[in-house]
């Protein structure tokens, strides 16, 4: 599903969490290119101890791209890079987990010289709608080598702990893994809800400045993500405190050691909720159109769980068969806003019309919004 169309001699970054499929994803593409693995450790100490090496290595080789995978393990390999851009117009492919070091070190991503991707876990398109085991999803996430896998579960526990944890700490991101691994229990129950920092911040011990710091990690090694809250105000006072969402429902699942699943329960219904805006998410930087996400919910709290663009579809996502569903804030929403588009996600069989709300199947949705039917 992702697309890396590029003008000659212009160069890229690609940014997703471990084990959604950058490395497979470059090899197919770049076929030609020189590939350079950071997670080789005799390469990475020479590189580490001289990035002029990596000037030397490529005025050796006739190769005009250049695949640097892992590029956040050495920052200061950005200013031999821009150089070479510049001067010897080489492509570059730049792949990695996270943007925070090289940030934090060098100042900038090289000044908007490269382009932006952005890879996520699978989308129903790619496994394919009919396809598509919900269940598994939910509860094993769609992180590729775990739904593919015969034992997710194992799997899902080993990317916890040498992943979350381990590396986390390797980085030196945070002081106490023990404090850290209390957050991420605690910021995974609290997953696809509203963030009380104070509630974590006691529940974990550490300041709530820790918890913000913490959250800042998470999204900066794009293992999770904040749902902004609508703040286009017009008659009614609104919240303006966030969600957030990990990047893979298996994750949540695997934080709290939770084995299964059970429909109709609070728990499926936040994970239902999760894929759905995970889908619309990936659909949004797939296509190119990079329309913002937001949830509506006013201060009595009336709710609507997704808003796509400027207020152009709300939808709301219930995980039942029921035809009786609770949408006042969608009424309240389109009263205020006059969305294009209102949509109930329902686990319904049949696509439906209730005046001017559309209720779809989920699969009928994800359908619609891959066939750019939906925004």
């Amino acid at each position: 599903m992702l697309q890396i169309k590029l003008p000659k001699n212009k160069s890229a970054f690609l940014w997703g969490p471990r084990k959604t499929g950058k490395t497979t994803f470059l090899k197919q593409k770049f076929k030609d290119a020189l590939w350079i693995d950071l997670l080789d450790y005799n390469f990475y100490f020479e590189l580490n101890q001289n990035p002029a090496y990596l000037r030397q290595i490529i005025s050796a080789i006739n190769k005009k791209t250049i695949v640097i995978d892992e590029v956040q393990k050495i920052p200061s390999i950005l200013d031999e890079i821009h150089w070479l851009m510049e001067n010897k117009n080489i492509q570059f492919i730049l792949c990695g987990s996270s943007a925070r070091k090289l940030r934090k070190i060098t100042g900038g991503l090289l000044g908007g010289r490269a382009w932006r991707y952005e890879l996520f876990p699978f989308v129903s398109k790619e496994i394919g709608i009919e396809e598509l085991d919900l269940n598994k999803a939910l509860t094993y996430g769609l992180i590729p080598s775990h739904y593919l896998s015969q034992n997710p579960e194992m799997d899902l526990k080993a990317y916890v702990n040498d992943y979350l944890k381990e590396e986390i700490k390797a980085e030196a991101l945070v002081r106490k893994i023990s404090n850290f691994s209390k957050f991420l229990y605690y910021t995974a129950f609290s997953n696809a809800n509203i963030v009380n920092y104070s509630n974590i911040s006691r529940e974990c011990g550490v300041s709530v400045k820790t918890v913000i710091d913490y959250h800042s990690i998470l999204e900066d090694t794009l293992i999770g993500r904040f749902l902004m809250p609508w703040n286009k105000k017009k008659k009614r006072r609104l919240i303006e405190t966030f969600k957030f969402y990990f990047f893979d429902t298996g994750i949540v699942n695997a934080l709290l050691n939770r084995k299964e699943l059970i429909k109709g329960t609070t728990e499926y219904g936040h994970l239902f909720e999760h894929f759905i805006i995970n889908e619309c998410l990936a659909y949004s930087k797939y296509s190119g159109k990079d329309f913002p996400l937001y949830f509506y919910r006013t201060a009595s709290g009336n709710e609507v769980d997704l808003i796509l663009g400027e207020g152009e579809v709300a939808i709301e996502i219930k995980a039942s068969e029921s035809s009786n569903y609770k949408i006042k804030g969608l009424h309240i929403f389109s009263d205020e806003h006059k969305p294009k588009k209102k949509i109930i996600v329902s686990m319904e069989k049949f696509p439906r019309k209730n005046n001017d709300i559309l209720i779809l199947p989920y699969k009928d949705f994800l359908k619609m919004l891959w066939d750019e039917e939906i925004i």
